[in-house]
């Protein structure tokens, strides 16, 4: 699993959620405070709070939240209040909203990207390492 310590997700006030890789979650989930999907979600959410799809995630429906990160593949609509990130390893069939996007060089995106603050879309290289490559590096 890559390292997530974006500052959406270093904002983010108590607990984290974790639904790990391997795990499949089906239906309407709602609630507050941070998830981070590394599995598979088939259903709509509509969570206060920011949500970070890994990149081994898949998400089958509705993304709606705070505040979103995105590296693994949605089919569906991602709608942020605030911002939303799309990681290079991303692929997305819906449609983007938000206050902010930024989209990594390498994300695919299939459908309209809206940015509800009247800005374009932002691109940038991703410059993060993973804590694989760190580890790698260091051998």
């Amino acid at each position: 699993m890559k390292a997530f310590r974006r500052r959406i997700r270093d904002s983010a006030k108590g607990p984290t959620t974790f639904i790990a890789q391997g795990s499949k979650i089906s239906g309407k989930l709602s609630g507050a405070g941070a998830y981070v999907f590394c599995g598979e979600m088939d259903g709509d959410c509509d969570i206060e709070g920011p949500v970070t799809l890994a990149d081994s995630g898949y998400w089958r429906g509705t993304l709606k939240a705070t505040d979103v990160v995105i590296a693994g593949k949605v089919d569906g609509d991602v709608i942020a209040e605030n911002r939303v990130e799309i990681a290079g390893t991303a692929r997305i069939a819906g449609s983007l909203s938000g206050h902010s996007i930024a989209v990594a060089e390498g994300a695919v995106i299939d459908g309209e990207i809206k940015v509800t603050n009247g800005d374009k879309p932002q691109k940038f290289a991703e410059k993060r390492a993973t804590e694989i490559d760190q580890k790698s590096s260091a051998a």
